[in-house]
């Protein structure tokens, strides 16, 4: 099963609409999903600050700011 973890914080637009989409995705398609907020980590904050949302998918950064649908699905369907 893929692990997607998505760096966000609260209050980021980009960051709700993704989580709308990876939320949207589970339906379709079973993946472990952790949202990871950057405030609860100094090191996160400093790296993504300025790139959020940042998604990883199993273990390898994917991508950061307005994510597609088609996008991340086509990602999750990727062989490794």
């Amino acid at each position: 099963m893929k692990k997607i973890t998505l760096y966000s914080k609260k209050g980021c637009h980009l960051c709700e609409d993704a989580e709308r989409l990876l939320e949207d995705l589970l339906k379709e398609s079973p993946f472990e999903l952790t949202i990871v907020d950057i405030y609860s980590d100094d090191e996160l904050l400093s790296r993504y600050q300025l790139m959020i949302p940042v998604l990883f998918i199993d273990g390898k950064e994917a991508g950061y700011g307005a994510f597609e649908k088609d996008f991340i699905s086509k990602r999750l369907h990727e062989k490794e």
